[in-house]
């Protein structure tokens, strides 16, 4: 059996998104990381809308996308380093958060836990939550609840 410290360090995936609540995933998965030596890898699709009549426009529109999830990346890098030094791996892929998900954990094999933090809405805990708590079990899946205040998400991690 490998001792602890001999274990490649644990890498907590986070899905960066529009929603209020991924910002409690993003300050949990930074603590956990600064607290277990571990890395974080913040993945925000850049989503495509289903539009194929002008190439030029549809280019366009990819480049939108692309530089819409570069930026929430940036911004969400930079809490992720100012809260604990860490500087995280960035992946920008195309499509659908799911699938994007589903693809990046199969082909990285390092990540270890996917942090999530649930929806406040009355809708529901959010679609990845629901899925991840119900049919998936890629990974350990680490929920949060979204409404945590920063002090709360601190003590907890």
């Amino acid at each position: 059996m490998s001792s602890p410290a001999s274990r490649a360090p644990r890498k907590f995936l986070v899905v960066v998104d529009k929603t209020p609540e991924h910002k409690v995933a993003l300050r949990f998965a930074t603590r956990r990381a600064q607290h277990t030596n571990g890395r974080v890898t913040l993945m925000c699709p850049a989503q495509l809308p289903d539009f194929q009549q002008w190439r030029g426009v549809e280019e366009i529109m990819r480049d939108e996308a692309h530089a819409e999830a570069e930026g929430m990346l940036y911004e969400a890098a930079k809490l992720v380093n100012e809260l604990s030094g860490i500087l995280p791996e960035l992946v920008i892929p195309y499509g659908l958060a799911t699938e994007c998900l589903f693809q990046l954990l199969k082909e990285d094999k390092a990540i270890s836990i996917l942090v999530l933090a649930s929806g406040t809405a009355k809708e529901g805990p959010g679609p990845l939550v629901a899925m991840f708590a119900t049919a998936v079990q890629a990974i350990p899946v680490t929920i949060v609840p979204g409404n945590f205040t920063d002090e709360q998400v601190d003590l907890l991690a």
